[in-house]
């Protein structure tokens, strides 16, 4: 009888260490979540994907946060489709990545601006979705611990979202976007009137940036036909403003194969401009 009891708490054991060692495991490993975020903005519910970093399930820390927009013109379900972006985070430094829905059928290039009842992209990204993270999850809820990224389209987002929303972003990064609205193509812009011109809004990043501090980044591809010029000049308009601000020129085109080897370093640039994980 002795011995049998032995086996059996023998047997308890080793399974209390393996369970032990798959929690372990579990907590080392970014977990992905894909939320459904109710919107008023948009009149439904839309789809974001919150990425949690390692050990975020047993740290107990609360983290800066990256929003990431995707291209457009896109499908309902492109915010899914950029899992480089989360590859890239992690070697660049514990944070939360958020990844939201940009598009949906009908409304496949709204350019992450409002258009009216029922289409508040804008209201969505900056204001709605940035309340429902921080309701959820253990965010740093503070500016300094907010950045806004977006390629192609979405650095148009990143850009035009962050500059209107300064108190509530502090790292702005743009990958082979451009700075005013376009058509899907991106050959002509759209009439969206000036606070929709990243161009006209450069007096007011100045502005602000008399009392806090913007860390505001952007690089093009030097193939990228469409959108080097206009990246060049925005970066001669900063300058001449005496705006404070990182463009670079790379190899390449409008590529997934210039954002993906970008990736690390430029996420990087970011966090390093955000708080650090804190309890």
């Amino acid at each position: 009888m002795k011995a049998r009891w032995i086996r059996v708490v023998l047997v308890l054991a080793a399974l209390a260490c393996a369970a032990g060692a798959a929690a372990s495991l579990l907590s080392s490993k970014a977990v992905t979540i894909d939320e459904r975020v109710p919107s008023e903005a948009l009149a439904a519910q839309v789809h974001a994907l919150v990425i949690l970093p390692p050990g975020y399930r047993t740290s107990g820390l609360r983290y800066p946060v990256v929003y990431f927009l995707h291209g457009l013109p896109a499908s309902a379900e492109a915010y899914r489709e950029a899992g480089w972006v989360e590859t890239a985070l992690e070697r660049a430094g514990p944070a939360i990545l958020v990844e939201p829905q940009g598009a949906r059928p009908g409304d496949t290039d709204p350019e992450y601006l409002n258009w009216g009842s029922g289409r508040g992209w804008e209201t969505f990204v900056s204001e709605e979705l940035v309340r429902y993270v921080d309701r959820h999850f253990r965010t740093i809820r503070s500016r300094r611990a907010r950045a806004i990224v977006g390629l192609s389209a979405g650095g148009y987002g990143a850009t035009i979202l962050g500059l209107h929303h300064l108190g509530s972003f502090s790292a702005i990064e743009s990958w082979s976007g451009y700075f005013h609205p376009t058509n899907p193509s991106g050959t002509a812009p759209l009439p969206r009137g000036p606070r929709a011109n990243a161009h006209t809004l450069v007096a007011q990043l100045r502005a602000d940036e008399r009392t806090r501090p913007t860390f505001f980044a952007f690089y093009v591809g030097r193939g990228d036909a469409r959108f080097r010029a206009e990246n060049e000049q925005f970066s001669r308009e900063l300058t001449a403003a005496g705006v404070r601000h990182v463009f670079e020129l790379y190899a390449g085109g409008h590529s997934t194969a210039l954002w993906e080897r970008q990736a690390p370093h430029w996420l990087g640039l970011a966090l390093a401009h955000l708080d650090a994980p804190t309890r």
